[in-house]
């Protein structure tokens, strides 16, 4: 089973980021729920789990890839504020941060084990995307509608809808570690 203290250990130096001890226990809870909800056992599992089924990752976990989103949107917000000589919207750290850390938390409902030793798209997947699963569990674990729609409006479901500035940003990260791979596998990635 899948513990907070697991999760804490994994995402360590973000969590320890968030000033709210409410955001941080709540991010938590989420990655711990989801775990359980989708069968995921051991540490070891969410690290063997690819971060995407689209496309080939060459290795990339899920864990891997929700810190380097986490970490790519708070250097976006930090370059943002670090150019501007007047920044005109003020960027909520704690959001950013949760946000980052929870934008594929449902994948833990949409992939599951395969009996070969792969991955594939469960049942639960099949029902809703990850945007839509993460974003109803953060939800559930007490998390605000802010953090919510970091979660719900960062990949395709959020096209057009209104956004809070992080999930902006966090959208820009997330796209930036998969379209290169997309890229890759195509041939279209000059090197």
């Amino acid at each position: 089973m899948v513990t907070a203290k697991d999760i804490e250990g994994l995402f360590h130096d973000q969590l320890s980021s968030i000033e709210n001890e409410d955001t941080r226990k709540q991010t938590v809870a989420t990655w711990v729920e989801a775990a359980k909800l989708g069968g995921w056992q051991s540490v070891e599992d969410l690290e063997a789990m690819p971060f995407t089924l689209l496309t080939k990752t060459h290795g990339i976990s899920l864990i891997e890839h929700t810190i380097a989103v986490t970490e790519g949107a708070l250097a976006l917000a930090d370059a943002q504020e670090s150019a501007y000589s007047r920044m005109p919207y003020k960027v909520n750290m704690d959001r950013l941060i949760a946000g980052g850390l929870l934008h594929d938390v449902g994948k833990l409902l949409e992939t599951e084990k395969d009996e070969k030793g792969g991955f594939r798209k469960s049942l639960k997947g099949m029902y809703a995307r990850h945007p839509i699963s993460g974003a109803i569990l953060a939800a559930k674990c007490g998390l605000p509608d802010d953090i919510v729609n970091t979660i719900a409006c960062h990949a395709k479901e959020g096209e057009g809808a209104p956004k809070v500035l992080e999930t902006v940003l966090i959208h820009q990260a997330d796209f930036a570690t998969f379209d290169p791979l997309v890229m890759l596998e195509k041939g279209q990635l000059i090197p």
